[in-house]
Formats: structure tokens, sequence, C-alpha cells
């Protein structure tokens, strides 16, 4: 599927093709063994942050539960929000994670097995009506946890700016204008992203 993709955006866009060629073979990992649980949770905390200072916070709150392999949504509803808050979550983050919590106890945040069934759509349908869960964390569980060949995550600055040093931009896209670009990258939006975060890594 991901030759099929490279061969589709070389095709379609010449200029994509560059950084395509520059960077080699698409190597996005997905990661199926999460569950939609663990993944909205773990967008939560990186939400507007760098990948060290979510990481790091990630693990504070992880140690605070020790044994498991990762924190159940009672374990989360049992803890203080001080606690929480003490390893270096903001409010916002702490309440959007115990809403997260208490949403997958009454089934509004659907199994590994029942999401696996769902259409893009419904997924968003679903997972936005979520306290600090908007388009783009469910866009990060489709493309990192499920593996959707065709999401473009048109807010994400990562995207934008690799998209404006891609194609020469002086301004970053907004993202109606990077949506509509993108028509020409389907069904392979997802793998177009991936070459648009990678490009940030390149140099001349």
């Amino acid at each position: 599927m991901t030759e099929r993709a490279i061969q589709h955006l070389r095709k379609t866009d010449k200029t994509l093709a560059n950084p395509i060629q520059r960077v080699g073979p698409c190597k996005l990992v997905v990661r199926h063994g999460r569950s939609p649980f663990e993944s909205l949770v773990r967008a939560v905390v990186y939400q507007q942050l760098n990948g060290t200072a979510a990481a790091t916070i990630l693990a504070r709150v992880r140690a605070l539960y020790p044994g498991a392999r990762f924190p159940r949504p009672d374990d989360f509803l049992s803890t203080p929000e001080a606690r929480l808050r003490g390893a270096g979550l903001s409010r916002a983050k702490t309440a959007a994670i115990k809403d997260i919590s208490a949403k997958r106890l009454a089934g509004l945040v659907p199994s590994s097995s029942a999401i696996a069934r769902m259409t893009n759509e419904e997924i968003f349908g679903r997972l936005t009506s979520l306290r600090g869960v908007g388009p783009w964390t469910v866009e990060m569980l489709l493309i990192f946890t499920l593996g959707r060949p065709d999401v473009l995550p048109v807010t994400d600055y990562g995207v934008r700016k690799g998209f404006a040093l891609t194609y020469g931009w002086k301004q970053l896209p907004e993202p109606k204008e990077l949506l509509e670009f993108g028509e020409r990258w389907k069904p392979h939006r997802t793998t177009a992203a991936w070459y648009l975060w990678r490009a940030l890594e390149l140099t001349d």
C-alpha cells in the first residue's frame, strides 16, 4: 500500500516528488496495539507541546501508576486533580483526561474492535464530542493508531510548515487552502502528510 501511495504522489505532484526522493521510503509507524482510550490520552498530553516536553510529562503521569502498562480510565478518575497537575498536566488537560476516562467507562469512547469497524466520519462525530478532543487529536488517532490511509491534518503546524518549505510559500497555508490543494493526493493523504513532516528535517 505504501509503495502504491508513493507512486501515486510522485505521479500527481511533481513538487512533492522531491522530498519523497530525498527522504526515501515512508516509515510511518502505526501503533495498532494502542486502544482508542490510550491514544486519546496520549494525544491530549501532546497537544501544543514539543515532543520532548510532552514525553517527559507523560512519563511522570505513568509513574503515578506503577506496574500498569498504561493507566486505566478508573485510575485517572480516582486520582485527585492536584496529583495529576503535579505531574505536569494543565488544568484543561487534566479535565479532558478525566472526561475521556468517564466517557470510556460509559461506552462513548469505543473499544479497539469497535472503532475498527467505524468510518472516519463516524469516529470524528463520536470523539470530537469529548472535552479537549478536537479534529487534530482525532486525526492523530486515525493516522498513528488506526493507520487510516487518507487523513490530512490541515491544522497541524508541522504539516503546514513542511508544505510552505516544499512549495516555496512565504506564509503557511490556511487550513482551507491546504485541504483544497490536498485533493490531488487522495486517497493517500496520510502518506503525503508524513512526507511534509519529514520535509522539515531536510537541509539544502
